[in-house]
């Protein structure tokens, strides 16, 4: 599963790096337009109704029973499997120090770090390097699009909406076979990314709406240019 994936990942990078050799783009930064706000308050609505009675409870029950050092291992054991998303988004943005760092965190912690469930790179000063394919479409040049609320997956731009497709094409939980463990895999990981955000729920002031689209964009912009944006709260 795991070497498939990487198969996958080299063979974007390499369609990529021939596509834009001798092309140059300007990275696109994010607009804060958000023209389908009535239909997205309504989505948010909905997403934030099924947070509340299905998977919030859920994820304090398993904060609760679960010990802080079973998280850090479940988190390890994901982020490990998005270092392949990294390599290849990085990758695809000509990326060479990002996209190797990426490289040399996959084969330390799946190799020394026990398939991922120990951060031995992080310990080695190997730092994540983070990406997603909405972020190598903004290098690419393609309009960030208007702000959306999609059903189950949140905050988004239309950009990095379209990026979700080949950001799960490059997630090995994809591929896995028999269906009830691809399932549970990917509920384990929606649950503990959950958990994780339990705290930060206190941060949120005035219109819930309003400042999560808010500082989803501003993120998304830092990301992107490296600049913190001014904040509008």
């Amino acid at each position: 599963m795991l070497l498939s994936s990487i198969n996958l990942a080299r063979s974007l990078a390499t369609t990529a790096l021939i596509l834009l050799s001798g092309a140059a783009f300007a990275a696109q930064p994010v607009s804060y337009d958000d023209p389908f706000e009535g239909w997205n308050r309504k989505v948010f609505k909905f997403n934030d109704t099924l947070d509340t009675y299905a998977l919030k409870p859920v994820a304090k029950t398993y904060d609760y029973i679960a010990p802080q050092p079973v998280q850090t291992v479940v988190t390890n054991f994901f982020s490990n499997l998005g270092e392949i998303r990294n390599i290849a988004s990085n990758g695809l943005q000509l990326k060479g120090r990002d996209t190797f760092a990426s490289a040399g965190r996959l084969i330390i912690n799946s190799t020394i770090g026990i398939f991922g469930l120990l951060d031995v790179a992080t310990l080695m000063g190997i730092d994540k390097r983070y990406s997603d394919f909405g972020l190598t479409f903004a290098q690419w040049g393609v309009p960030s699009g208007p702000y959306l609320v999609l059903p189950l997956f949140g905050p988004k731009t239309t950009r990095s909406g379209f990026g979700l497709v080949p950001d799960s094409l490059s997630n090995p939980v994809t591929y896995h076979h028999p269906d009830s463990e691809r399932y549970a895999l990917s509920a384990t990981d929606l649950i503990n990314t959950r958990a994780k955000l339990l705290e930060a729920e206190d941060l949120i002031v005035g219109d819930r709406y309003t400042f999560i689209r808010d500082t989803y964009l501003q993120r998304r912009e830092f990301m992107i240019t490296g600049e913190q944006p001014e904040d509008d709260f």
